[in-house]
């Protein structure tokens, strides 16, 4: 029996974003970035810095693992580690000048991958999708 595509769309969205990640992969390499630190990356761009455990969260893994990922990231200049001012406990990862200067770089890798996943979509159809995969709230419920 065939499937509609309204019944394969987590299939559908979980390849996309397989995808989208791969050539983003390929783009970033050059600087030297793997996937999860350029994930890493955007994501202290929207919060400006955060734990490790918030990044844990964003990320969906282990906190381990970020904290390897970020000492890696500190050694290659892209992140720091500072002290919560709330928290001596805690420390903050934030961006490095060196992350904010590849911040033009990086989204207009972005924006290649982007571009090259919605070809042959119309500029109406690319704003509905973004608004639509925009909206906040969990599947099946609204």
């Amino acid at each position: 029996m065939e499937k509609k595509p309204k019944e394969m769309l987590g299939l559908m969205l979980h390849d996309a974003a397989r995808a989208m990640r791969r050539a983003f992969e390929r783009r970033a390499g050059r600087l030297g970035l793997s996937s999860a630190q350029w994930r890493l990356l955007v994501h202290l761009w929207r919060e400006g810095q955060a734990t490790q455990a918030r990044l844990a969260e964003l990320l969906e893994i282990e906190p381990i693992s970020v904290s390897r990922l970020v000492d890696r990231m500190e050694a290659a200049g892209w992140v720091q580690r500072l002290p919560d001012p709330a928290d001596r406990r805690v420390r903050l990862v934030a961006p490095t000048e060196k992350m904010t200067g590849a911040r033009d770089e990086i989204l207009a890798m972005a924006d290649e991958v982007y571009g090259a996943a919605l070809v042959g979509f119309s500029p109406e159809q690319r704003a509905a999708l973004v608004a639509g995969l925009g909206t906040d709230r969990e599947p099946g419920h609204g």
